[in-house]
């Protein structure tokens, strides 16, 4: 026998979302609680979150069972389908963005050190690039990170190839937004 279909009227039938897409939402939301579980404490704090689900993300952090974990995200996800995951998905994407500048940062300073150390034009391109650093500093740097490098061929950097990058570092971290 056939089953009829539903009534034209009952269109909120039709329209709900099917148990699948209920799901997929809700293992959503618990990727989301995990990755805000990854987010350091202060940055969970300034997310302004209820305070129920600010103390399930912090007992989450502190559960080392794996059966516990696993219940305590699945609570977690419970809780978030109360709040507007929207905020919450650019906080977590604004700290991974963070985490990329950094080493982006840190990339730009050792191309900068690298190019100090072999090419003699890179200090004139230097002080064009950051006009407030102190040239002399620079050059004795430079010179010590020359020296390192000649000296240790194939062994680990010394003292004055890290110095220089110290002395890099918060230059390219100023001038980077």
């Amino acid at each position: 026998m056939l089953k009829a279909p539903p009534p034209a009227d009952d269109d909120a039938a039709l329209h709900r979302p099917s148990k699948t897409q209920l799901k997929q939402q809700m293992l959503e939301l618990q990727e989301l609680g995990h990755a805000l579980a990854e987010l350091p404490e202060d940055r969970l704090q300034s997310l302004e979150l209820p305070e129920r689900l600010l103390d399930a993300i912090i007992e989450f952090k502190r559960t080392r069972s794996h059966e516990g974990r696993r219940r305590q995200l699945q609570y977690v996800g419970k809780l978030m389908r109360g709040v507007d995951p929207e905020p919450l998905h650019a906080a977590v994407d604004a700290f991974a963005l963070g985490s990329a500048v950094d080493a982006m940062q840190l990339h730009e300073a050792e191309r900068w050190r690298i190019e100090l150390v072999r090419d003699d034009e890179a200090i004139a391109r230097w002080t064009t690039a950051f006009p407030d650093t102190d040239v002399q500093r620079l050059r004795a740097l430079v010179r010590a990170a020359r020296r390192d490098e000649a000296a240790a061929a194939g062994q680990r950097h010394g003292r004055g190839w890290r110095e220089l990058f110290q002395f890099v570092k918060p230059h390219v971290q100023s001038e980077r937004p």
